[in-house]
């Protein structure tokens, strides 16, 4: 099937003009102006933007977590990022107690064979504690289609929260495999003493997930530290590393001198529906999330570091639970509530109103944070160019 799409604003991380673009059998054959030739659909794109296809690096669909399992399957979940502009999905696989690699990619691609995708699914490993027989890590056992980057959580203690020691070998194994580490970069274990010091007080109405989670004040551990310590920990493995789910301006800055020690870090945004703050987050369990809303004054910062390539991806962290019967599951506790936030549908607009229309980011920069760059960092870069098979929006 052949698709000519005529007089269309293409846009590039690097180019932006009108033009027309003929894909053929799924490939981008020609680009240029008043192109003639005969095709089996005619799209008029005059007024239009034509980008590249946006990728999501950070969702969790049909994932079990906080004694409930998210709400979209890989249908209900692919077809909100489509509506939403996103044609590539980059989502986790989780490794469960006792499973390998391989196994829990079997159970990973069952889930997708029940709920089939409307979009392109691709996946990071996300790993636990390497202890015994799998000390060695993401090498052990990983068939043909596994993954070629891998998250690492140092958060949740007790649940997910890998040691120094699964850190650093999941490091080395990537240096060795050229693999991409994506590392969710807080104080578990200072955060597991406040959390338990703040329940004893009877500190347990939901604004109590963001104030446990280090908010600025030194006294409530070193939060804004973590992107540097992933970085910094390991010298002696030279890889790049992701640091996902960042919200935090002293985060940024964080990042920002892990880069001038030449480390090759790179750190991304989670986008919030609302653009929500901490002033708001008493008002409903559904801000549990991490990471949770933080003081306004944190935003402008944030996006001062995406138009410098502080920051150089926007993802959604898309964990989507039910409203009240799973985000209240297991009572009203902020400890007990399920984590996690949708978001799939709406970052490209969002991005698009907040940062385009107002002023703050070009639609080159547009595309490269929801697009090319997602694309270069996981080894797939998006770009209009003939013989290339990608998508089109």
């Amino acid at each position: 099937m052949s698709v000519l799409i005529k007089s269309g604003r293409i846009i590039t991380a690097a180019d932006d003009y009108v033009g027309d673009v003929f894909i053929e059998n799924g490939t981008v054959s020609l680009l240029g102006e008043s192109l003639d030739m005969s095709a089996d659909k005619v799209i008029d794109a005059a007024g239009k933007y034509v980008i590249p296809g946006a990728i999501d690096p950070h969702t969790h669909i049909e994932m079990f977590f906080g004694g409930t399992t998210t709400c979209d399957d890989f249908t209900s979940g692919t077809v909100s990022a489509a509506f939403g502009g996103t044609t590539t999905l980059i989502d986790f696989c989780m490794q469960t107690p006792g499973d390998t690699f391989a196994q829990a990619l079997e159970k990973y691609f069952k889930k997708i064979d029940r709920c089939k995708p409307v979009i392109d699914v691709a996946s990071t490993s996300r790993h636990r504690p390497a202890h015994g027989r799998h000390a060695r890590g993401p090498r052990e056992n990983c068939p043909p289609r596994a993954s070629r980057s891998y998250k690492l959580v140092m958060a949740y203690k007790g649940a997910v929260m890998v040691d120094d020691d699964t850190l650093f070998r999941t490091m080395e194994t990537a240096a060795d495999t050229g693999a991409l580490v994506m590392v969710h970069a807080e104080n578990g274990d200072a955060i597991d003493i406040i959390v338990k010091r703040a329940v004893a007080e009877g500190k347990t109405a939901p604004i109590w997930h963001a104030r446990t989670r280090a908010d600025g004040d030194r006294s409530r551990g070193d939060e804004p530290r973590r992107p540097a310590r992933a970085g910094r920990r390991v010298p002696a493995v030279r890889r790049p590393r992701l640091v996902p789910a960042l919200c935090r301006a002293d985060r940024a800055r964080a990042r920002e001198g892990v880069g001038r020690l030449g480390r090759d870090l790179h750190a991304v945004p989670v986008h919030r529906r609302d653009g929500r703050s901490t002033s708001r987050a008493s008002r409903a369990r559904s801000t549990s999330t991490p990471p949770p809303p933080r003081p306004k004054e944190h935003q402008e910062m944030l996006w001062k570091a995406l138009e410098s390539d502080v920051l150089s991806v926007v993802s959604t962290d898309h964990c989507p639970f039910k409203w009240p019967e799973q985000k209240g599951i297991n009572g009203d506790e902020f400890q007990v509530i399920p984590n996690g936030g949708p978001g799939i549908e709406n970052r490209l607009h969002m991005l698009h109103h907040f940062g385009v229309r107002e002023g703050r980011i070009s639609m080159n920069r547009f595309v490269e944070l929801v697009s090319t760059n997602v694309a270069k960092r996981f080894g797939k870069y998006n770009y209009f160019k003939p013989k290339l098979v990608e998508d089109v929006l």
